[in-house]
């Protein structure tokens, strides 16, 4: 194939990375534009390097290219200097396999993993000369759709998309070109074709459905507007990970990215019920892929790309039921080809560490807990299902065993928190210290002591979660329980061995009206976008004043999104979607919260949440019934 750059030399010399820009990695898929029907250019809203380490892009970017009738490509947010030179120049954004401009491809497909990209959506469409909203696009340019966590409230961006994608994006896409194909034979019109979209299940074509709202400013209805079409849209799921297409061939960077490794995905969902935890809730039920399946993978995708370390992905490892076997076998292989192993999401405990001492550094390694709170009454509140008991068991087996850098993570702002709660931090990161100096003596301390890392995140309320009706601290609050949990650090014995961080609390408050937020919002993205506002994931680009000058000029008030109660029979803007839990469960929960109480997790009692309906995974293992 012959590769012309769409940047010259010149201009590329001139980028901070030029190798963003440039496409031709290894793995990466080249065809003929002329011998496929349908081109699609895959996004990830952010800079190339965040992108990349995106799993979903990855395996939805090598199914396409498997259909010999598509083409698909990537494309990423071009980083702040490269934004300026294509305005300055007018080059239009392309895709990095062909360098083509992303206006003649037929769909432009946005993984939506984060709210504080949405203005990045906005940059993406506007340097590629596609208009912003949907409503003013033509067969001349691509179909916009979205999908990822963030489309189970897609209300705030609706005005920018055609289609929005509501589940796992293994099991429709086939359907969907399928009917693209018939369509354009038929020159079918673009809104027929939209219409014809929305009788897909899983799939939402936002203009199709009328909102209306009631005086205090809640939704009174969200209705179609045509009677062939679903009233409410249920996601789509995978029912057999081992039999789905899974990328044995990932693309591999010329630059370093944030998750430079293999990533073997190990299994979809989590038992665990935490009441904060939106993807807890969304991938319901939990469902396993087999391990010789996996092992299989593993060694392909190795094979195929030469990187030295294997990750497996999960939201708890540990629950994944033939969890030892597959270590054992990722061992005898993996340090046969010096290839390591990293292990996220593993729930400590003696077999836990046990692996982790055997591929890791543990001099160089940090253990990491996630209490998310300082006492067990608001871990009760939340169901974390963790005691301060299996922190510190933890935490001594692990000195034991030759660690002593600990991370904690704590949240702030959760519902009934009280002072106790917050001081609690400082309570616990100081127990971990004294169990350090309790279990390790003097002697066996190599000229080393205990280095703890206490961090606080600003705690957002999301949809399909018990919490979607709790109300969220103000900016004020949150840097005044950030300052009392510094203050509890401080004032303990072992203070000058714990460090503390904490999050922007502006960027959370920011966060929490994106994620509530309904179709009001946006003319207020549009216009924030228009004043500058991208990159509002990174600090040093993130203009708050901007956003709530823009708030104020477009009469929405952001904290009627954060701070205001919500009543328990409120329509809420997601309530078009069926994320498979029922809204009756979630209500359930977010009394049981309030009243403190724990729940079960899916391998000990089914709860009825409703996902049982999808007949796979944890709901079909045998359990008693709650």
């Amino acid at each position: 194939m012959n590769y012309n750059l769409a940047l010259s030399d010149e201009i590329l010399l001139d980028l901070e990375k030029p190798e963003r820009y440039i496409g031709n990695e290894v793995n990466s898929v080249t065809k003929d534009k002329n011998s496929v029907d349908i081109r699609f250019a895959m996004c990830f809203p952010d800079v190339y390097e965040i992108g990349m380490s995106h799993l979903g892009i990855q395996i939805l970017y090598g199914m396409f290219n498997s259909y010999d009738d598509v083409w698909c490509e990537r494309v990423y947010s071009p980083w702040v200097d490269a934004d300026k030179t294509f305005r300055e120049k007018n080059i239009p954004l392309f895709a990095l396999e062909s360098q083509d401009p992303i206006k003649n491809f037929d769909f432009l497909g946005f993984t939506i993993q984060y709210e504080m990209c949405y203005t990045n959506i906005l940059q993406i469409l506007d340097l590629s000369k596609i208009p912003l909203l949907s409503k003013d696009r033509t067969w001349d340019d691509p179909i916009v759709i979205g999908g990822g966590p963030c489309t189970y409230n897609a209300e705030p961006i609706a005005d920018f998309f055609d289609i929005f994608y509501i589940g796992e994006g293994e099991t429709k896409y086939r359907e969907l070109f399928d009917l693209y194909k018939k369509c354009k034979k038929e020159n079918m019109s673009r809104i027929d074709f939209l219409h014809e979209c929305a009788k897909i299940s899983g799939i939402y074509v936002p203009a199709f459905y009328d909102v209306k709202y009631k005086e205090d400013g809640t939704i009174a209805s969200m209705k179609p507007i045509y009677d062939d079409i679903p009233s409410v849209i249920k996601k789509e799921m995978c029912l057999d990970l081992s039999k789905t297409f899974y990328p044995t061939k990932p693309v591999v960077p010329y630059i370093k990215i944030t998750q430079d490794r293999v990533v073997l995905e190990i299994m979809r969902g989590c038992i665990r019920g935490c009441r904060f935890c939106q993807a807890g809730q969304l991938y319901k039920p939990l469902r396993e892929k087999d391990v010789e399946h996996l092992k299989e993978l593993a060694l392909e995708a190795l094979k195929n790309t030469g990187y030295e370390e294997i990750s497996l992905s999960s939201l708890s490892s540990s629950d994944y039921s033939k969890l030892p076997e597959l270590i054992d076998f990722l061992i005898k292989n993996c340090s046969e080809k010096k290839v390591n192993i990293s292990l996220p999401s593993l729930r400590i405990d003696a077999f836990s560490l046990d692996v982790m001492s055997k591929v890791q550094d543990v001099k160089k390694s940090s253990l990491t807990f996630a209490p998310e709170a300082g006492t067990q009454r608001m871990r009760d509140v939340i169901n974390k299902g963790l005691t301060e008991e299996d922190i510190l068991r933890g935490s001594h087996e692990a000195f034991l065993g030759g660690w002593n850098k600990v991370k904690l993570y704590f949240m702030l702002g959760l519902p009934t928190e009280t002072d106790e709660d917050i001081y609690g931090i400082g309570d616990i990161a100081n127990k971990v210290a004294v169990e350090y100096f309790e279990t390790v003596p003097k002697e066996k301390r190599n000229g080393r002591t205990i280095d703890i890392v206490a961090s606080t995140s600003f705690f957002v309320p999301k949809p399909f979660t018990p919490f979607q009706w709790a109300r969220m601290n103000t900016k004020e609050e949150f840097l005044d329980k950030a300052n009392k949990t510094r203050k509890g650090i401080m004032s303990q014995l072992n203070q000058k061995h714990i460090k503390y961080n904490w999050h922007e609390a502006d960027a959370s408050m920011m966060e929490g009206v994106l994620a509530r937020g309904d179709r009001k919002l946006c003319k207020v993205i549009l216009k924030a976008y228009e004043k500058g506002c991208i990159f509002d994931a990174w600090g040093e680009y993130f203009k708050f004043d901007t956003w709530m000058e823009t708030f104020e000029e477009c009469g929405v008030d952001p904290f009627f999104y954060t701070t205001r109660e919500r009543k328990d029979d409120e329509i809420f803007p997601w309530d078009i979607l069926n994320c498979g839990v029922t809204k009756e469960f979630l209500l359930r929960e977010w009394k049981n919260a309030l009243a403190g109480n724990k729940s079960f997790n899916c391998r000990q009692s089914c709860l009825g949440c409703g996902a049982a309906s999808y007949g796979v995974g944890v709901c079909k293992e045998g359990r008693t019934n709650a």
